[in-house]
């Protein structure tokens, strides 16, 4: 069961609402009942919460639509209690345009800002903003330190805010990827220890945001080195070549005898010696609790996927599991199918290397 619920398609790109984000507005509903016990109280909140969910969101395009105008499409947008997520098939390769995809969701942010700061002042109903909090003020005024405060909080340079692929990109532009990328990581861990420290003298929603930082600042950090360790590696290296096939006709209980006799589980499916899709675990289990073991495997197969032949680059592979989000390639050379490639083989391919690059250094010293 996926936890999440659509809640529209705008400019392409399909916008999600996770499950656990309605315990953010029951709790909000629930703390302004207890604080004034009044509905009309309680109605405002959550209109609140739900106001700054929608710039949350209008950020994300912000991402979305400056990656599109550099070829990189979003999968989709999810919004969580802690914030929103544009899942982007790819970060931008150029440093350059990497900051402007970053920039621009806070940039979203300042617009939304000054459009209610040119509102409220032609409206005389203006507070100063030495004088404003999240819970002070009109609903507007208050929308307004919201939006400002998304934009310093988002501008911190620590991953995984906007603000460390920003750093990472102005590095980048004098420094390699992976150099940059360390660099940018480091700075974020440490600011996540000075968030952790401070947040040890009873601010807890400081040692939250310390973890936040040091989770995604070390994700960042190994993601971009596997990036790098992966490079000029060719497919046929790291493909899977003893491996089981279906045809098309095969009923779902084929495939189940399939997954009990071994560890494979993801399979390509054949048509006289044509790769006609491939059928997938996750595809599997879902078609089974639908449909029983008896329906064919070509009307719940994934179909038109991505190949890739044995003497390209696993870089190019990696990236075409995460474009195509089916996580086994077929592998072909001259119109033959070699092999498999998954996320998984790609990193014991690399565990190996490690493990014999090692043991070379040992009998050299």
């Amino acid at each position: 069961m996926r936890w999440q619920w659509k809640l529209g398609k705008f400019f392409g790109i399909d916008v999600f609402v996770h499950a656990t984000f309605l315990l953010l507005i029951a709790w909000v509903g629930y703390s302004h009942w207890l604080a004034n016990q009044n509905w009309g109280e309680v109605l405002s909140g959550i209109l609140f919460i739900l106001a700054l969910f929608a710039c949350v969101i209008l950020h994300e395009y912000g991402h979305a639509l400056t990656a599109r105008k550099f070829g990189v499409k979003t999968r989709d947008i999810t919004i969580y209690p802690i914030g929103g997520v544009a899942r982007l098939e790819r970060m931008p390769e150029k440093p350059i345009e990497e900051l402007w995809v970053a920039l621009m969701g806070p940039a979203v942010n300042v617009v939304i800002a000054v459009i209610l700061f040119v509102y409220l002042f032609l409206t005389s109903s203006f507070t100063p903003l030495n004088q404003l909090t999240v819970t002070s003020g009109n609903f507007f005024e208050r929308l307004l330190v919201v939006n400002i405060t998304l934009v310093l909080f988002n501008l911190l340079p620590a991953f995984p805010m906007d603000g460390g692929r920003v750093l990472r990109a102005l590095l980048a532009m004098r420094l390699d990827y992976v150099r940059a990328t360390q660099i940018a990581a480091t700075i974020g861990q440490g600011m996540a220890l000075l968030f952790g420290l401070v947040g040890l003298f009873g601010n807890a929603g400081l040692l939250f945001i310390a973890f936040f930082i040091w989770i995604g600042a070390s994700q960042e950090a190994s993601m971009t080195q596997m990036k790098n360790a992966i490079s000029g590696i060719p497919v046929g290296r790291a493909m899977l070549t003893d491996y089981k096939t279906l045809s098309p006709r095969d009923p779902l209980e084929r495939m189940s005898q399939l997954l009990l006799a071994g560890s494979q589980h993801d399979f390509p499916v054949i048509d006289e010696e044509r790769i006609v899709g491939v059928m997938t675990r996750d595809d599997f289990l879902k078609a089974l609790s639908q449909h029983g073991d008896k329906i064919a495997i070509s009307a719940v197969m994934k179909k038109d996927l991505p190949e890739i032949d044995s003497y390209e680059m696993v870089e190019n592979a990696l990236e075409r599991i995460q474009e195509s989000g089916i996580p086994a390639l077929p592998v072909t050379h001259a119109g033959q199918l070699v092999g498999i490639i998954t996320a998984e083989n790609i990193t014991e391919y690399l565990m190996i290397r490690s493990a014999i690059r090692s043991a070379r250094s040992s009998i050299t010293v």
